[in-house]
């Protein structure tokens, strides 16, 4: 009888904390927050892009490398191999092209997720960095950009232990980058479910160099986009279920030290830089619940937001976009140029909607 008591007691105590882990995921993921459509103007759905743009990045000329197909646990997705897209934003007909990938190259087990784009003021030669999960491992690719004949070069393949769960990348170099890893487990159970009910600040931003690789800033639920400053000076880092965004300056060492952070409200993505602003703007999953439990008739819906002046006392942060998952089903990024916002997605599609 007594062993009976004491199992009832443990399995009435198991239940009672997995309630309330559940309740405390469901908080993290905004799973009662609902949406209300705050639409742009003039949005069309960019051609070829069936599989998704997870990320969206675009240079100084209007000229875009997009990714898509990406494969992530949990969420739908296609059997087709990832692909990498460019985009002429100059161009009126807004139809991307697939870049041409190199016979060196593994393409049926390309899972492209974050992406950036370094350009060496030396000779203006760009280079195209991919975060890769082939069979759901995690690697970064670096390419060589040929603007001549629209075509990647692939040069090297960077894998490292304390590389294990990377979703975004921000290069500072030629070799050199900045990278989140969205977990603290590198695979398995842990990874995909004990972590989620968990939701610990465990996982951290790692500084990569041929010469040197460390972790330079912990503490985050789970995060995700990264990028840097117009000057250079400062890191900024988005917390999906922290609902914020972290300013970490750089030390010469390529350190971090944490500056403050930034709530948002949202469940936030990827982040984009404007260069003559310094204004970010995010991808932002306003009800992740949704994605997770996805049910088609009530899809997760899309949230773009804009940060201002972030660095200063009072930072305004502004809903520039929202929609409840009818148009556009969980946005991951948002790229600002000459009057016009891309807004890609983890697997639905891509808009360009007219800035007002």
């Amino acid at each position: 009888m007594g062993k009976l008591v004491i199992i009832s007691l443990v399995i009435a105590a198991f239940a009672a904390l997995l309630g309330e882990r559940i309740v405390n995921l469901r908080r993290r993921t905004l799973a009662t927050r609902e949406l209300p459509n705050n639409h742009l103007p003039n949005c069309v759905a960019l051609k070829n892009l069936g599989d998704g743009a997870e990320d969206i990045t675009i240079l100084g000329n209007g000229f875009a490398f997009i990714s898509a197909g990406l494969k992530y646990p949990g969420l739908p997705s296609s059997d087709v191999p990832g692909k990498i897209f460019s985009l002429d934003m100059n161009d009126p007909r807004m139809k991307p092209v697939e870049l041409r990938m190199p016979r060196n190259f593994d393409l049926e087990s390309f899972n492209p997720h974050g992406i950036s784009v370094y350009i060496d003021p030396s000779d203006d030669t760009i280079y195209l960095f991919v975060v890769n999960h082939p069979e759901h491992n995690s690697q970064v690719e670096l390419f060589r950009f040929g603007e001549d004949d629209i075509a990647l070069v692939h040069l090297k393949t960077i894998k490292h232990e304390l590389l294990h769960s990377v979703n975004d990348i921000v290069a500072v170099g030629a070799d050199s980058f900045y990278a989140t890893n969205d977990h603290y487990f590198s695979s398995g159970f842990y990874k995909h479910m004990a972590e989620l009910l968990l939701a610990q600040p465990w996982a951290n931003v790692v500084y990569y160099s041929p010469e040197e690789v460390k972790v330079v800033s912990e503490g985050y639920y789970f995060p995700n986009g990264v990028n840097i400053s117009p000057d250079k000076r400062h890191i900024y880092v988005a917390d999906l279920f922290g609902h914020n965004v972290h300013v970490l300056e750089r030390k010469e060492d390529n350190a971090l030290v944490s500056v403050k952070s930034v709530a948002v409200g949202s469940l936030c993505d990827n982040i984009e830089v404007e260069p003559e602003t310094g204004d970010l703007w995010l991808g932002c999953h306003p009800n992740a619940w949704k994605a997770y439990v996805f049910d088609p008739n009530d899809p997760p819906g899309s949230e773009v937001i804009q940060i201002q002046n972030i660095h200063s006392d009072h930072p305004v942060v502004t809903q520039v976009y929202a929609d409840d998952g009818h148009v556009l089903i969980g946005s991951s990024v948002a790229a600002p140029y000459g009057g016009k916002l891309l807004i890609g997605t983890v697997f639905h599609k891509a808009l360009c909607c007219d800035l007002k």
